[in-house]
């Protein structure tokens, strides 16, 4: 007898429901910015330094990553659907797998070396949706300010002529502290675009985007010194 062929499982729709206005909403998503973002904001309050509402359309958010609810920060940046990018580890998790399949999470490998994800990711861009990278690659738990960079961010940049939004957070958050969240203003690696760009150029503007979030922190520190000085 034959065997009777398994069915190929449905190829997963990760695109936005859009609006008559043109906007990509995702409704699992401004379910969960209604009902967690107040709740975690009476734990752990922040405070945004910058422009704290990004434009419709597609851009990247890129930022420093120490808890697994830093997503919370850009989250709370706009009502329109975020792609965020996470470990299979996260989004393979029994409690994590639902809501991350509602919020249109892409699922990553863990050494990064993922064909499907890079080309989900490239899709969304070009879509005119956004996605929301953490380039560290993982939480950091050591005293460093920020882990070296893994590749990704600037190459999507890069390849879709997308901005980037950088958010840095100035320091771990703890209960019932401030914590101070700085949103850069948007800007494009367009230095690079429609060129024929070696595995060296994109470690360079990984590079760019690693330093610039390094000097957000840093301005922000001189910043915070000069109002305790006037005081």
């Amino acid at each position: 007898m034959k065997q009777e062929k398994e069915p190929k499982k449905k190829k997963e729709d990760l695109s936005f429901q859009v609006t008559k206005k043109g906007r990509r909403m995702c409704g699992m998503l401004n379910f969960l910015r209604i009902i967690v973002i107040p709740l975690f904001f009476l734990i752990y309050p922040f405070r945004y330094y910058g422009n704290r509402k990004v434009k419709d359309g597609a851009c990247i958010y890129i930022g420093n990553h120490y808890r697994i609810w830093d997503i919370i920060y850009p989250a709370a940046t706009t009502w329109e659907g975020i792609h965020f990018l996470s470990k299979k580890s996260v989004t393979s998790n029994w409690f994590m797998e639902f809501w991350c399949r509602g919020c249109k999470v892409i699922s990553v490998n863990r050494d990064g070396n993922d064909a499907r994800a890079i080309m989900e990711s490239i899709r969304c861009l070009k879509n005119g949706e956004k996605i929301s990278i953490f380039p560290e690659g993982t939480r950091n738990k050591t005293d460093a300010q920020m882990l070296p960079f893994k590749p990704g961010a600037s190459m999507f940049a890069i390849r879709t002529k997308t901005p980037i939004v950088p958010i840095m957070q100035y320091k771990k958050s703890r209960p019932f502290r401030v914590s101070h969240i700085l949103i850069g203003e948007p800007f494009e690696l367009s230095e690079y675009y429609d060129r024929k760009l070696t595995q060296e150029d994109y470690a360079e503007a990984d590079q760019k985007l690693y330093d610039l979030l390094l000097k957000m922190r840093s301005d922000h520190e001189a910043f915070l010194a000069s109002k305790r000085r006037r005081r």
